[in-house]
C-alpha cells in the first residue's frame, strides 16, 4: 500500500493544531516554534505533491479511497489535479510567512485587559485552518468536501473575532465591538451559503445516487445520467452560491472589508490569499464538472457580476481612508476578474484565472504584510496619519512599493500575466465584457499610486519620523514573497505546465472550444 502523502499533507498540520493548543500556557514560544516547524513540514510536503504530480499523467493523481459512511456512499476520496496542486502548493507556502509574520500578534497584554488572547491558540487555529483549506482542494467526494468547505469558518471565526488588530482609532472598546462584528458577519454569510450548498447537495445525491465527483461527471459525459435542465440549474444554483460568497462576489462581498479591516494582517492574508481561493478553485472543480449546461446557461449573468465587482470593487478601493479596507476592496475588484477568467470558457481565460488565485494571493500576501508591518509601528490603519515613511523605512517602502505594483498587475511582476491572460481568453468570446474589464486596471493603477504618494512620499509626519525599518524577522517574510513576484513575472512556464492540461480537460467537461480568429481573405 502506497504513503498516503495527499492524507499526510493534511493530516500533519491537524496533528499540529492539536499539539500546538496542549502547549502549556508559560511556554508560548514553544508553541510559536512548533507551529513554524509544522508548517515548514507541511511545505515540505507540499512540495513533494508538486515534484510527484506529472501533468500529462491521469487527470487526478495520488488518489486515495476509502469507504467512509457506506449507508450514504459517503466516500474518503481525494485526488489532485494541476489546478490543486498549484493551490496546495501555494497554502503551504503562504502558512509559514503569515506564522512568522504574526510571531506577536497574539502574545498577551497587560493584565486583566479584555484584549489577553491565548498565543497558542492564535498558532494552533492557524494550523487548522490549513489543515481544512488543503483537504478542501483534495477532496474529490462532494460531501467530503462539503464538511471542510463548512468547517474552516470555525476556526476563521475566533481568528477574526478574537485576535483582532490592535490599531483602532476609537479606542479598545470599539475596536471589541467591530471584531465581534465583523466575525458574526463573516460567519453568517458563509454559513447561509453552505446550508443553500447543503440542500444543493443532498439534491445532487437524489439525482445521482452517490457523491463521487469522478463517477457523476463521467456519467454525465457518457449520457448515464441524464438531468432535467431545471434541476441542473437548480442545482448548480445552490452550489455557485456559496461558493460566489467564499470568493466573494458581488453583491454577496460585504463581509470581506469587515473581515479583513477587523482582523490582524496575518490572518488577512489568510482569508483573502487561502480561504476565498477554496470558492472560485470550486468554481472550476464542481460547478463547471458537474453541471456543465447549467454552467454555459449563467454564464452571462456571472459575467455581469464579475465585472460589477472588478470596477465596483476598484472605485471603492480609490476612495478607502483605511490602508487594510482598501486592500480588500482591491481584493474584489481582483476576484471579479479570477471569475471572469472561469467563465470566459476559453483556455487562456481559465489558465490566467488559476494563475490569477496563485498570483493574486502571493501580491495580496506582500501588500498587506507589509502593510501590517507599517500599522503595528504607528498603531493606526488610516492613510491620512503616515507621510514620508520612505525616508526614515526605506526597505519598508520599496517592498510596500513592490507589492503595490504586483496588485496593478505591473508587467514583470506575476500578476500582469495571469490579468493578461484573462482578459485575452474574455476578449476572444466576449470581446464587449474584455474592453469593459480593462478600466479595472486604470483604477488599480489609481488607488494603488495614490496609497504610495499619501503614506511613503512627502514631508515626514512627527508620528513616523522615528519608525524603524525592516527588522530581520520581516524581511524573512517580505524577501522570499518579492522574490517569487518578480520569478513568475518573468518566467511562469513551470506554472503554467501544470495547469494547463487541467484546464483543457475543464473546457472538454463543458464542451466548450477556444473561438478561432477571424481571418480576412486577401482580394
Amino acid at each position: 500500500m502506497s504513503f498516503p502523502l495527499l492524507t499526510a499533507t493534511a493530516a500533519l498540520p491537524a496533528i499540529g493544531a492539536v499539539a500546538t493548543a496542549a502547549v502549556p500556557a508559560a511556554r508560548r514560544n514553544a508553541a510559536k516554534l512548533l507551529a513554524l516547524v509544522v508548517s515548514l513540514g507541511t511545505l515540505a510536503l507540499a512540495i513533494t505533491v508538486l515534484v510527484r504530480f506529472d501533468p500529462d499523467g491521469d487527470r487526478y493523481q495520488l488518489t486515495e479511497s476509502h469507504s467512509w459512511i457506506k449507508e450514504f456512499g459517503v466516500r474518503y476520496d481525494l485526488g489532485v489535479d494541476g489546478i490543486a496542486v498549484a493551490l496546495i502548493a501555494l497554502t503551504a507556502l503562504l502558512i509559514p510567512f503569515i506564522i512568522l509574520a504574526g510571531w506577536h500578534d497574539a502574545d498577551p497584554m497587560e493584565t486583566g485587559s479584555r484584549r489577553w488572547r491565548p498565543t497558542q491558540g492564535f498558532f494552533a487555529l492557524i494550523l487548522a485552518v490549513e489543515a481544512m483549506v488543503i483537504l478542501s482542494f483534495e477532496a474529490t467526494d462532494v460531501f467530503l468536501f462539503y464538511i471542510f468547505f463548512e468547517a474552516m469558518l470555525i476556526p476563521m471565526y475566533f481568528l477574526i473575532g478574537g485576535f483582532g488588530d490592535r490599531a483602532h482609532e476609537h479606542g479598545e472598546e470599539a475596536a471589541s465591538t467591530q471584531r465581534s462584528y465583523a466575525a458574526v458577519k463573516f460567519l453568517l454569510y458563509n454559513l447561509v451559503g453552505g446550508l443553500i450548498m447543503l440542500a444543493a447537495v443532498i439534491g445532487l445525491y437524489v439525482v445521482a445516487g452517490n457523491f463521487s465527483l469522478q463517477e457523476i461527471a463521467q456519467a454525465r459525459a457518457n449520457g448515464t445520467l441524464d438531468m432535467a435542465t431545471d434541476t441542473e440549474r437548480w442545482l448548480f444554483l445552490g452550489f455557485f452560491f456559496a461558493f460566489a460568497v467564499k470568493a466573494p462576489l458581488w453583491p454577496l462581498h460585504t463581509w470581506l472589508p469587515n473581515a479583513m479591516g477587523e482582523a490582524t494582517a496575518p490572518v488577512a492574508v489568510l482569508i483573502t490569499a487561502v480561504v476565498d481561493k477554496v470558492g472560485t478553485f470550486a468554481m472550476l472543480r464542481f460547478c463547471l464538472q458537474l453541471f456543465p449546461e447549467a454552467s454555459k446557461w449563467a454564464t452571462p449573468a456571472i459575467l455581469v457580476l464579475a465585472l460589477i465587482s472588478i470596477i465596483y470593487g476598484a472605485l471603492l478601493a480609490v476612495g478607502q481612508r483605511d490602508i487594510k479596507r482598501l486592500v480588500a476592496y482591491a481584493s474584489i475588484s481582483h476576484f471579479g476578474f479570477i471569475i471572469m477568467g472561469i467563465f470566459a470558457m476559453t483556455s487562456q481565460g481559465q489558465s490566467g484565472a488559476t494563475l490569477y488565485m496563485v498570483n493574486h494571493g502571493i501580491s495580496t500576501a506582500a501588500l498587506m504584510l507589509v502593510a501590517g508591518f507599517l500599522i503595528s509601528r504607528r498603531g493606526s490603519r488610516l492613510i491620512a496619519d503616515y507621510g514620508g515613511v520612505q525616508k526614515v523605512a526605506p526597505v519598508l517602502a520599496g517592498t510596500f512599493l513592490i507589492g503595490g505594483l504586483a496588485t496593478l498587475s505591473l508587467p514583470g511582476l506575476a500578476p500582469f500575466v495571469s490579468e493578461f491572460l484573462v482578459l485575452v481568453g474574455t476578449f476572444t468570446r466576449y470581446p464587449v465584457v474584455g474592453i469593459i474589464a480593462t478600466f479595472g486596471i486604470v483604477l488599480a493603477a489609481l488607488y494603488t499610486l495614490v496609497l504610495y504618494q499619501r503614506t511613503m512620499t512627502g514631508p515626514v509626519k512627527p508620528q513616523v519620523s522615528a519608525m524603524p525599518d525592516l527588522r530581520v524577522r520581516e524581511l524573512v517574510v517580505v524577501a522570499p514573497l518579492v522574490v517569487l513576484l518578480i520569478f513568475l513575472g518573468v518566467y511562469p512556464k513551470p506554472l503554467t505546465d501544470i495547469v494547463n492540461p487541467a484546464v483543457k480537460q475543464t473546457l472538454s467537461d463543458v464542451q466548450k472550444k477556444d473561438p478561432q480568429p477571424e481571418v480576412e481573405e486577401a482580394k
